[in-house]
């Protein structure tokens, strides 16, 4: 950062307001925004005032009935490429154990707690408090070379709907970087792992229990693929990649069968295949269904399909692009503690990284594995205030 921007951070600096990012983040948790079982809307809704409210551009896309997206913009008219900010408004059921009500956020010291201040409205809320500095720019002495843009989409919990529509109308120009405002605790994440489901179907044929032999059992047949898929699992841990490790497989859900006295005619299979970047969904779903062939699973009356029903693909960002030191940096001058590295979960980032071919890092506030999808979910204000500091100085640095 040069010694204008950095006079402009400071100045801009000062106009990041903690109450207000502690209201807005409670004001979007206590709009459940459930997924799957309810829309997102009445949270956007919250948003997009908050953004006009800061000044910024606002343009609200409805995916599907109930489920809009959101992307509001500072400098909407800047010439050049832009830096793009990206987070979702759903959040996932907040199921039990809770000690309070999960949609009335409550605070505990430090700490917000709710279902959704980490995974992700506080980080939301952290940008739309960067952003709202930097629609100041101007009176710091700066003018941004290219647009910022906050993509809010729906659905990322599920299925990807808002994403996949974002994807197919993305915004206007160019966008030099994206910062994913997942709960990282402020490591810059280069790299994610992607995901995917299969839904995998098994027929046999029915019989009473006291002679099987005259029927083909579904499920007998479901525990010879699961020990295919663990085969695959143990060929994939003996040859990790340094920074994301490895595809791994997880059997979720299993049903089957028709009684315990009949032999089951079918058995069905939820299945998560985490993705390494470049991977084919369809192609692991074709190579799995030649493995069950080749291993005999599917004769003698037993069918199998295999049936893929989501993707998220997978990405790695190089290590010296100026997006990921810039990203770092900038959350080190905001008195954060950070480092670089690679991350288990999978995030919309894999689009805008492939899809979109935009260079895309992940870093915001939370834990994604102590805090997200938990219950008493809760984020630290401090970090979400350190977060905004940080993608208002990570905007300078890349567009002044």
């Amino acid at each position: 950062m040069n010694t204008r921007s950095a006079d402009a951070a400071s100045a801009l600096g000062a106009r990041i307001d903690s109450a207000a990012i502690e209201a807005l983040t409670c004001d979007l948790v206590a709009q459940p925004s459930i997924n799957p079982g309810g829309t997102e809307e009445s949270t956007v809704q919250v948003l997009a005032r908050a953004c006009r409210d800061a000044g910024l551009t606002v343009e609200v896309i409805e995916v599907a009935p109930g489920r809009p997206n959101l992307i509001a913009t500072v400098d909407a008219d800047a010439p050049g490429p832009g830096l793009m900010l990206l987070g979702h408004s759903d959040v996932v059921p907040a199921g039990p154990g809770w000690t309070g009500d999960p949609f009335a956020p409550r605070r505990d010291g430090d700490r917000i707690i709710g279902r959704g201040t980490a995974d992700m409205k506080g980080g939301i809320a952290a940008a739309v408090a960067a952003m709202s500095a930097l629609a100041h720019a101007g009176d710091a002495g700066v003018r941004l070379t290219g647009p910022v843009r906050l993509v809010v989409t729906v659905d990322e919990e599920e299925h990807g709907a808002g994403m996949r529509q974002l994807v197919e109308n993305p915004p206007p120009g160019e966008h030099l970087g994206c910062i994913v405002a997942e709960p990282t605790r402020l490591q810059v994440v280069r790299g994610c792992r992607g995901a995917s489901y299969f839904d995998i179907e098994v027929t046999g044929r029915a019989a009473h229990s006291g002679r099987p032999s005259d029927g083909v059992s579904a499920i007998d047949a479901a525990a010879a693929v699961i020990a295919l898929i663990g085969d695959d699992q143990r060929r994939m841990a003996a040859d990790p990649d340094p920074l994301l490790g490895f595809g791994t497989w997880n059997v979720g859900t299993i049903s089957g069968g028709q009684g315990i006295s009949v032999v089951a005619p079918t058995c069905a299979m939820g299945v998560d295949r985490r993705l390494m970047p470049g991977e084919d969904v369809d192609e692991i779903g074709r190579r799995l269904a030649a493995d069950i062939r080749a291993a005999g699973i599917d004769t003698g009356g037993v069918g199998v399909s295999v049936t893929p029903t989501m993707y998220l693909p997978g990405f790695k960002t190089p290590e010296d692009h100026p997006l990921v030191a810039a990203t770092a940096q900038a959350v080190r001058d905001a008195g954060g503690a950070t480092s670089v590295g690679g991350w288990t979960a999978a995030c919309d980032g894999g689009w805008t990284a492939t899809a979109l071919g935009i260079p895309t890092v992940v870093m915001g506030p939370g834990d994604i594995n102590g805090q997200a999808h938990q219950p008493d979910e809760s984020v630290p204000l401090s970090e979400l205030v350190t977060a905004a500091h940080a993608y208002l100085r990570a905007a300078l640095t890349l567009l002044t």
